[in-house]
């Protein structure tokens, strides 16, 4: 294990499981926490031979309930502002993170936990499963990777969210957008597992190079995002992924 918060394991297909791990019982993101979790990902990020990640979370209570409010009400605007960078370079670990990222979500999902599972590329939820961002309820604005809220669920489901700190449900979330699969928790393995499947079935470097534009079309104007594309695919053909793969598919349909 990379350090005392990150429970590693591997598959033999490329697949790597992290699972925050000494959080407390609902998973709740600490300093220490948060920097063992980037210092893990950071060190699981320089593998090449990591195909996908599945991140989650020790239990069936919580996958985290939110940030350490005990650590935020002793803090000061200077201070706040370093807590909150933090968990901002935890999200970013994840967007950035070189192959997808799937969030296997058990129980609470909230606030800074929540933003956490949206800087994941899928998110599938077992069916008992919620969802808020009750910042607004003890004091302070959704921030950071809230941002990424109203891209998922649309503006108006978004703003009742934040402003309400309401609560939704693992249903409500997959009709949102907000999750992409709800699944019985003792089928919630079997469910990533399936999920996950068809994109281990896909070409390695060509996975890698798609995450590196997904996040450039979420934070280029599109005439930029388009542009930046072209030079992707041209590196795509400096190994030969390309040629092999396409072979293989002609000589299958006897081209």
């Amino acid at each position: 294990m990379p350090n005392e918060f990150c429970d590693i394991t591997e598959a033999g297909d490329g697949t790597v499981r992290l699972t925050l791990a000494n959080a407390g019982k609902a998973n709740i993101l600490s300093t220490p926490v948060m920097d063992g979790l980037i210092a893990g990902l950071a060190q699981l990020a320089l593998r090449d031979d990591i195909r996908l990640l599945v991140l989650t979370a020790g239990g069936e209570r919580a996958f985290i309930a939110g940030a350490d409010l005990a650590e935020m009400a002793e803090l000061d605007p200077a201070s706040a502002r370093a807590f909150i960078g933090r968990l901002r370079d935890l999200c970013e670990a994840v967007r950035s993170f070189p192959v997808p990222v799937v969030a296997r979500i058990a129980g609470w999902c909230l606030g800074g936990g929540l933003e956490l599972a949206m800087a994941c590329d899928l998110r599938i939820a077992a069916r008992h499963a919620k969802f808020a961002m009750p910042e607004v309820k003890v004091g302070i604005p959704s921030v950071i990777h809230a941002a990424l809220l109203p891209r998922l669920i649309g503006a108006g489901r978004a703003r009742w969210m934040i402003l309400s700190g309401e609560t939704i449900d693992a249903e409500t979330a997959l009709h949102w957008g907000l999750v992409d699969h709800v699944a019985e928790m003792a089928q919630l393995d079997d469910a990533v597992a399936t999920m996950i499947a068809p994109i281990l079935a896909c070409a390695p470097e060509a996975i890698r190079a798609q995450k590196v534009l997904f996040r450039q079309w979420e934070e280029l104007p599109f005439s930029e995002a388009v542009a930046a594309s072209i030079e992707v695919f041209g590196q795509a053909f400096a190994s030969d992924e390309p040629g092999r793969r396409m072979r293989a598919f002609l000589d299958r349909k006897g081209k």
